[in-house]
This record gives structure tokens, sequence and C-alpha cells, in this order.
């Protein structure tokens, strides 16, 4: 039996889960970095163990949306911690936090607005819950924590390498140019997800159950995993303006195909059985922009 609590309790509660996370993959970090193990690994593992750890919560209180805040709040903190472990504030880099911390805020905080406690687990969720009870936990663990998880990581793999990649005075001015650019990109993408939250929010208050065809709305179907797919596009531009086209690529293009294979056909799905004017606005409206 679910247990229920109030919003803020339960808000207080996920964030003690996510610090007992972070402080078991620190611990991890720590002593995998004492047994000589390349950085990036030891992050990697550490973000894993604290990924089982937000899952194992998720166990406890029969939600895995204990997990949907993870999202947000690993990557602006890990490019923080990583700043202060390598010692390295360079331009690119003060750029890429400012960047992973607005967007982050503004994700973040889009959880809290629609948060609505322990006790309520998300749509997607408890369809998987209810359409494969034998094999839901497996599910649970390596599709709905883990492969976030790996994807976001991927997706982190370029901004990681821009601490390695500091602007020299062989720098062309095109490359500070796409540098700035990319910068541009993601904070834009953020607003752009910022202003599609408002404007969500604000049309569903006033008219629930109808399809919000207004604003960004009215331009794409999906604004706000539109700004999702560009933000992370927007880190890899800023790596590739450093260091040119190679296999860190693979993160941007495996968030898009996440969004595109996955994200978005399930809301698809959901919108098409709840609203029958979304079949409509579907006709009319382009998928992303």
């Amino acid at each position: 039996m679910k247990r229920t609590y109030s919003k803020w309790c339960s808000v207080a509660l996920i964030a003690a889960i996510y610090a007992i996370a972070g402080v078991a993959g620190w611990l991890l970090f720590d002593w995998l970095m004492m047994q000589s193990m390349q950085p990036i690994w030891a992050l990697f593992l550490a973000d894993v163990l604290a990924t089982v750890v937000v899952w194992a919560f998720g166990l406890l209180y029969e939600n895995v949306s204990v997990y949907d805040p993870y999202w947000s709040v690993f990557p602006p903190i890990a490019f923080l911690l990583w700043a202060f472990y390598t010692g390295t504030w360079s331009f690119p880099v003060i750029l890429l936090l400012i960047a992973s911390w607005y967007w982050g805020w503004r994700l973040t905080r889009n959880w809290a607005i629609t948060f609505k406690g322990i006790g309520h687990e998300d749509w997607r969720y408890t369809k998987y819950r209810d359409r494969h009870p034998l094999v839901f936990q497996t599910i649970n663990l390596f599709g709905l924590n883990m492969m976030p998880t790996l994807v976001v990581f991927a997706a982190m793999l370029p901004g990681l390498k821009l601490f390695e990649s500091p602007i020299t005075n062989e720098q062309s001015p095109i490359s500070i140019a796409l540098l700035c650019f990319g910068f541009i990109v993601c904070l834009a993408s953020a607003t752009i997800q910022l202003i599609a939250d408002k404007q969500s929010h604000d049309f569903r208050a006033a008219h629930p159950g109808k399809v919000c065809n207004v604003g960004l709305w009215k331009h794409g179907r999906h604004p706000n995993y539109f700004g999702e797919i560009q933000f992370w596009w927007g880190i890899w531009i800023m790596y590739a303006s450093l260091n040119g086209i190679d296999l860190y690529i693979g993160g941007a293009i495996a968030m898009t195909a996440l969004f595109l294979g996955i994200s978005i056909p399930l809301m698809e799905k959901r919108q098409l059985a709840n609203k029958p004017d979304y079949a409509e606005y579907r006709k009319q409206t382009r998928m992303l922009i």
C-alpha cells in the first residue's frame, strides 16, 4: 500500500533521497579514483550507483516517479563538481555551468510545480505497471530508471570534455563564435521550455480537458520536448566548436531518438485517447516546430 504525504513533505523526502544517492555516488567515485580509474568512468559508475539508490527508494515507496527529477538534478551538479574536481574554470566551462544550471533550474522548477506528492505516480509508469506486472520491475530498473540515466550521461559527455578544451591563442574567431552560438542555443532552449510550461499551465487551468493550442503550442505540438532536444545539441555545438565533429555527437543523437521514438509517441497516443480535438490539432500543427 502506497504511503501518502503532503506535497511539501514529499518534496523534502525526495530531497533526502537524492542527498543519500549523491553521497553514495560520491563515496564510490572517491574510492574508484583511489583505484586509479579513469575519472569519467568513475563518474559514470557513480551516476549508475546513484540511479540504483533512487530506484531502490522508488521500490520502497512503490512509485517510479521518485526518479523523475533525477534527469534535471544530476547534470548541473555533476558539471559543477567536475569543475571543482578538475580545478578548471575556463571560459567554455563557465558558459557550460551557466547553461546547465539555468536549464536544470527550469526543469526542476516545472517538476516541483506539477509534482503531486510521493503517493502519485506518473501515468506512463502506471501503464507499464498494469500491462506488464510480471516483468515490471525489470522494466522499471533498466527501462524507466537506467536507460534515461545512460542517455543523459552520453549527452553530457561533450560537456565533460569541454573541461579538457581550453581556448588557446591559436583558436580561430569562428570557433569562439560557434562556442557562443552553442551557449545561446542552450539558453534559448531552456527559455522556450520555460515559456511553454507557463502557457501550458495557464491554458489547462482556464480550459481543463482542452487541447493547448496557444502561444508556442500553436506552432508545435511539443515545444517543451523541442527545447529539451535542442538544449543537448547546444551542449554538443559548444564542444564541437573547439574539437570538431567526432563520436561524441552520439549523445545528442541518442537524446533525439529517445524523444522522437518513445516520449513523443507515448504522449501523442494518450492525447489522442483523452482529447477528441487532438486529432485535428495534430493535422494542423507540426510535431516540434
